[in-house]
């Protein structure tokens, strides 16, 4: 799998945080679990459900060393949001998160979530205009 990164952009890879100072593309040749920086969620950006959800999973991918304390937390989020929400796509969407979760498809989780934030926003905020969802 080849990965393009613009100049200064950041790539996490099992734990670690590479960055680039020029453009470069990197050749990952075996199984690795990485996050692009444009898909990284910094905390403060955690302020709804789905938000909390994807930070924990995110965790899980940028600390090896957090995943079983990560792994509960997001079950327990997964739990609440199930009951916080009436939407029959984000509760379809959350019980395949919580699948994902289960078996270690932590980046699939991470790409579901973000296909939900639109949704959620919706549910959430039923008056606002449409507004478009950034990075996470």
């Amino acid at each position: 799998m080849n990965i393009t990164l613009r100049a200064g952009e950041k790539l996490y890879i099992n734990g670690a945080v590479i960055r680039v100072d020029r453009k470069a593309t990197i050749e990952l040749l075996n199984e690795v679990t990485f996050l692009l920086e444009n898909h990284v969620l910094q905390a403060d950006q955690a302020t709804t459900p789905l938000r909390q959800i994807y930070f924990a999973v995110q965790v899980m991918l940028m600390d090896p060393g957090a995943t079983a304390a990560a792994t509960g937390l997001s079950r327990r989020l997964i739990d609440a949001a199930q009951h916080a929400f009436e939407n029959p796509a984000i509760i379809a969407g959350l019980k395949t998160i919580a699948d994902q979760i289960a078996r270690s498809r932590n980046f699939e989780a991470l790409k579901t979530l973000r296909g939900l934030f639109p949704l959620e926003e919706q549910e959430m905020y039923p008056d606002a205009a449409p507004a478009k969802s950034h990075a996470a």
